[in-house]
């Protein structure tokens, strides 16, 4: 774990006369700490498309591929709640030809789907894992989003961060004021979180199966108000 970057949003309020009846005297700082974490976690979505004549032709067919798809992932040990159906329609297709008629759009086909959304835990089987799921039949990707089992760790560190930079940020105003930084009188976390990395269906395709994880950023936002004294 390595704290990458910190950036701060900084305010700061010296109330003095009919303002201080509203507000305390003090300085007030707002600061962001940001950890970069290697993902640990990926979940795919992957589905199968068939188009048939009849209806129920196009629904077994697609729910037969699916069925080695979900076989396969047992074979890897993807089970249980790490896999979920996430997409399931069955639909006519028309005919859009234009036509010098008024008749009605006539159906030519059927067209079923069926999306399961899978969580991988060991990223060193993904790729093996896109080249089975494939090879049974799927046919169509709503991409590819990596995150953090647990990011409890990174967000203590990231926390302790944003502390040390509203400590600092707060400190240097109180410098430049020429007045003495007192005791914090307040202080709450205003965000925190990670944001998931998302690599879209249209980059899978173009891409070899070796997959880069990059990193995902855990932030945390504190703000903290301090006393302030004249400086002697």
């Amino acid at each position: 774990m390595r704290i990458l970057k910190v950036a701060a949003v900084v305010c700061a309020s010296f109330a003095t006369g009919a303002f201080a009846q509203e507000a305390q005297t003090g300085i007030t700082v707002s600061g962001q700490g940001v950890v970069a974490m290697a993902p640990d976690m990926a979940t795919i979505r992957v589905g199968v498309t068939e188009r048939a004549d009849l209806a129920s032709d196009a629904m077994a067919q697609t729910s037969e591929k699916v069925a080695a798809i979900l076989a396969q992932l047992d074979t890897l040990g993807v089970t249980g709640p790490d896999r979920q159906t996430s997409g399931l329609y069955l639909r006519p297709v028309y005919d859009n030809r234009p036509r010098d008629d008024n008749a009605s759009q006539q159906v030519i086909a059927y067209e079923a789907g069926n999306t399961v959304s899978v969580k991988v835990r060991d990223l060193t089987k993904l790729g093996t894992l896109l080249d089975a799921v494939i090879a049974e039949g799927a046919n169509d990707f709503n991409g590819l989003q990596f995150s953090l089992q647990d990011n409890a760790e990174a967000l203590i560190a990231a926390r302790k961060a944003a502390v040390t930079d509203a400590m600092a940020r707060a400190a240097q105003l109180a410098e430049a004021a020429g007045v003495t930084l007192g005791d914090v009188v307040r202080m709450s976390e205003s965000s925190q979180g990670f944001q998931p990395m998302e690599m879209k269906s249209s980059q899978m395709r173009s891409m070899d199966m070796p997959i880069a994880t990059g990193e995902i950023d855990v932030s945390a936002q504190v703000t903290m108000q301090f006393e302030i004294k004249q400086a002697e």
